[in-house]
């Protein structure tokens, strides 16, 4: 692995727990492995672009990282609804590319979640939207989403030899009402399993945090329990578990840490 730098960024307000105070290790990465990712992702780190982070929070731990058990995940009645509602998109895995219609996509979705969340107003350029998503690693990969030829998303993700990390979606907001973010997840969720992946991680979950819900709904799963230092070895406990995840378990699948 390559790295060029690592800081610790300075303190501010939390985008997700007003009260509390957020910061992010931050490392720029110049080369790295399939391999050297997946033992970033086991210590709770994510990647855009060249850079890779995770919580570094001065006095709140309630942002925990979340895997799915690739192996023992089965879509419910509500997902195999999502499932059916979206029985004509269709889902190109590719590698990740800047081009003018993702770049309107985006736009188009950011200005949507700003006058329907209030998110901050985000324009991005092929420039920033390539400097923020891509970086130039083997193991990036994207979803194309289209239905009767039209892109309608874009999912961006990584795939290494134990799991996938599930990075970012966006989506045309009329495709809003058929779930395309659960749909999305979905798709990645059981792409993983399909692969023979171990695990699929969604990113960061705060209990307290409704936005963040959703992420506990997919299961069985794990929670990093702190994210470790250089010579510490990362621990993942079991999370909200389910009627099947006892089977599951027995069968060697859903070891605890990676």
């Amino acid at each position: 692995m390559e790295e060029w730098f690592r800081l610790v960024a300075a303190p501010r307000p939390c985008a997700y727990l007003p009260s509390e105070t957020a910061a992010l290790e931050l490392r720029l990465i110049g080369s790295m492995s399939a391999a050297e990712y997946d033992r970033l992702l086991e210590r709770g780190y994510r990647r855009f672009g060249h850079y890779v982070f995770r919580p570094a929070c001065p006095a709140c731990r309630q942002c925990l990282s979340l895997r799915v058990i690739a192996g023992c995940f089965e879509p419910g009645p509500a997902e195999r609804r999502i499932l059916k509602k979206n029985r004509t998109i269709t889902a190109e895995l590719s590698r990740p590319a800047a081009t003018p219609d993702r770049v309107e996509l985006y736009n188009a979705y950011h200005s949507f979640m700003h006058r329907h969340r209030g998110w901050p107003l985000e324009r991005a350029t092929l420039r920033s939207y390539a400097a923020s998503f891509l970086g130039d690693f083997d193991f990036a990969r994207e979803w194309l989403y289209r239905e009767d030829g039209r892109l309608l998303g874009v999912a961006l993700m990584d795939e290494t030899p134990e799991a996938v990390s599930l990075a970012y979606c966006y989506y045309d907001p009329a495709w809003r009402p058929r779930s395309p973010g659960s749909f999305s997840i979905l798709r990645q969720l059981l792409y993983a399993r399909e692969t023979g992946r171990r695990y699929a991680y969604l990113g960061y979950w705060i209990r307290s945090c409704p936005s963040m819900s959703y992420k506990a709904r997919y299961r069985p799963h794990q929670l990093l329990r702190r994210y470790p230092g250089e010579e510490e070895s990362p621990e993942w406990e079991p999370g909200v578990e389910t009627a099947g995840t006892a089977a599951c378990a027995s069968s060697g699948l859903a070891g605890g840490e990676g």
